[in-house]
Order: structure tokens, then sequence, then C-alpha cells
């Protein structure tokens, strides 16, 4: 698959890789004690045209492929995960429901915000009662007059306490629920009855924030429903298009994140052979370097096949699910050999090893957790 890689595509992912190496990397280990991503860093992003990568240029975005989309992300995980996840949001889950089922003047009003890095869009789906089964959430819109009034809460939301501006699926119709009785809707950040809590104290990702939104009598505009009023009833369609693509993202983040211990596993097996450790001595460390390696090549073409798939217009459901749950957990297996090839090394955090460890665990959760993932895939095999 590497193979039909474009030269645009190649030189892109050349710029991405010398800004990680020069930018991100140098601060990565900063940002991980203070929690946040310094400004001038958000604006360097920004003028890259990083927060629009998605977004197609008619609107101001770069127009860039799945492929290169994901050959981005790729990059920008080998360092840490917090710099991506700052944009990733923007450009998949929080602003593909607007772009895949938005109306024009939706389409035109926020995609142009959100490309330019004005705004930051994010995804509110998951609430207490409703984590992988989406089915399951509670949020309930009601329709009153010109507006609708929207009362519930939504939990761990990726950039919660710097969003703009939100893609939120509520309940419209308790009867039909997701088939029919769920709507997605534009949230903005200043809207009356809309607040947003502390940051939650995670164990990793610690520069990217997650937050509780809190709807209280939330006044929606109708015009906010995404795709119009005659879109309402058809959230739910909207939410798995968009986690169709936040599949292939996953896949792309936790393959990045598995390249980099490889290249630091090797790096580490190379001084320790050159200190004068015989290589006889380190065969089985070199075999656990072998099927990191293999790995890391299988998930690479499933990964892009996938994407060149999405690209050319085909449904990528079943696949992107495959995609997601193997680099998913190929990149907790990889970074726990990392760690015992480093051993007492590997614990500290100048390593950066016990780093990568804490954010790959995610990596399982987000986008549907891998029983999710395998729900999916065997619910398509059984229909086949």
């Amino acid at each position: 698959m590497e193979d039909q890689v474009s030269d645009e595509e190649q030189k892109m992912r050349t710029r991405v890789k010398q800004f990680v190496e020069e930018e991100l990397n140098p601060i990565s280990l900063q940002v991980e004690t203070s929690g946040e991503i310094p400004p001038v860093i958000v604006e360097k992003m920004r003028k890259l045209g990083f927060f629009g990568l998605s977004i197609p240029k008619q609107y101001g975005g770069l127009g860039l492929s799945t492929l290169s989309e994901i050959m981005v992300y790729e990059e920008l995980t080998q360092t840490n995960a917090c710099f991506r996840s700052r944009i990733g949001t923007s450009n998949s889950i929080g602003s593909m429901g607007i772009l895949f089922d938005g109306t024009e003047d939706q389409k035109h009003y926020y995609l142009p915000k959100i490309a330019s890095g004005q705004w930051t869009a994010a995804f509110a789906l998951t609430e207490p009662d409703a984590g992988s089964d989406a089915s399951s959430i509670k949020a309930k819109a009601v329709l009153d007059g010109d507006h609708w009034v929207l009362d519930g809460t939504k939990l761990f939301i990726t950039n919660g306490d710097c969003a703009n501006v939100f893609t939120t699926i509520a309940v419209t119709d308790e009867d039909k629920r997701a088939r029919g009785g769920f709507t997605a809707f534009i949230i903005e950040n200043d809207f009356p009855g809309f607040s947003v809590e502390l940051p939650d104290n995670k164990m990793g990702l610690k520069g990217s924030h997650t937050n509780e939104l809190v709807f209280r009598n939330c006044v929606v505009p109708k015009e906010n429903v995404i795709g119009g009023m005659a879109m309402v009833g058809q959230g739910f369609k909207t939410a798995m298009r968009v986690l169709d693509k936040g599949r292939l993202t996953m896949g792309a983040c936790a393959l990045g994140a598995s390249q980099k211990l490889l290249d630091l596993s090797v790096e580490h097996v190379q001084q320790m052979i050159q200190s004068g450790k015989a290589k006889s001595d380190l065969q089985a460390v070199q075999f656990v370097l072998a099927d990191m390696a293999t790995d890391i090549y299988a998930g690479r073409q499933m990964l892009y096949h996938a994407a060149r798939l999405r690209d050319t217009g085909n449904n990528v459901t079943h696949k992107a699910s495959m995609v997601k749950l193997f680099c998913t957990e190929m990149a907790g297996r990889i970074a726990d050999k990392a760690m015992d090839i480093f051993e007492d090394e590997g614990y500290l955090k100048e390593s950066q090893i016990e780093m990568f460890l804490r954010d790959v665990r995610l990596y399982r959760i987000f986008e549907g957790t891998s029983e999710i993932q395998r729900m999916v895939i065997s619910r398509n095999l059984l229909r086949e």
C-alpha cells in the first residue's frame, strides 16, 4: 500500500515529520508535566493548516484525502499524543457531522472557522450511562416554538474546555430512539444553559483535556439541527458515519505510537550491543523486535488499504472496525514489549516509554472499545 502513496502525500508527511522533530518532540515531556500545550505551538499548527486537514478547500481547509490525513496523524503521534488530539478532534469527529450532513449554510458558516483554527470543534456523544453503547444516551431535546430545549450531561468530551462548537447527539423521540429518534445538533459554547466543568484528572494525555458538558434548559435554535429540520431523527446515522472515520484515525494514532516505540527499542538494543553486550545474549530481545516490526507492517497495510477504499467511495464500516481493533490492540502489546526491553529505564519519564504505555491504553477505548469493534465485525460477518 505504501507504493501507492503519491509524491504530494509524501511531501506532506515529510513536512509534518520535520515539525514533530523540531517543534513537538523537544517539549513533549514539558507538556506532559504542565498539562498544557503552549499557545505558540497551537498558533504554529494553525498556520500550517493542521486544523483544516480534512475540510474541503471550498470551506477553507486543505482537503486532504483520508490516506493523507491518517499519514499526518501517524507522524504526529510519534510524540506526545496530546498534540494530535488538539487538532484531530476538530478534523474528525468534531466537524465531520457538519461536513457529511449539514446544510450549505451550516457548512459555509462553521467549517471555515474550524478549518482556520479560529474555532475548535468537539463531539458530544458519551454520557454517564452511555459509553460504548451509544444507543443508550439520555440527553433529551424538546422542540419549543422556534427553538429546541436540550437537557442532559455528556462525559469525557475531548477539547471540551477549548472548543467553540460541539456536534451533540440527543434524544428527540423516546419511542424511536436510535431507530429515528436521535438528532444531531450544533451547539455553540455561549448558548444559554450550556456549561463546561473542570478537566478530568486522567492517567494519560495530560495535555489534552476532557470535560463534562452540562445542558440545563439549553436553548438551541431550530437552524442548528445538523441538516435542518428535515434531518430530525437522523442523528444516530450521522454519529455512526462520523465514527467510521474516527476509527481509522485511532488506527493511525496507534500505528504512529507503535512505530515510535519500535524505533526507541531498536536504538536501545543497538546501544546495548555497542556497549559490549553479545548479540547471542540478546537473541530473545531481537525476536521481540522482529515481532513488533511484523505487527506494524501488517497494521499499516490494513490502515492504508481501508483509507484508500474510503477515498474511492466505498463503505468501510466493517474494515474500519477491524483496523481500529487490530492497531489499538497491537499498540498495547508493543508498549508492553518496549517496557520489557527498557526494563528499569522504561519506568522513568525521560525514556518516554511510560508515557506511551499510558497513552496507548486509551486508544482501545476511544471511538468504541475493542469489544464494540468485535461486535461490529461479527455482526457484519453474520449479515453477509
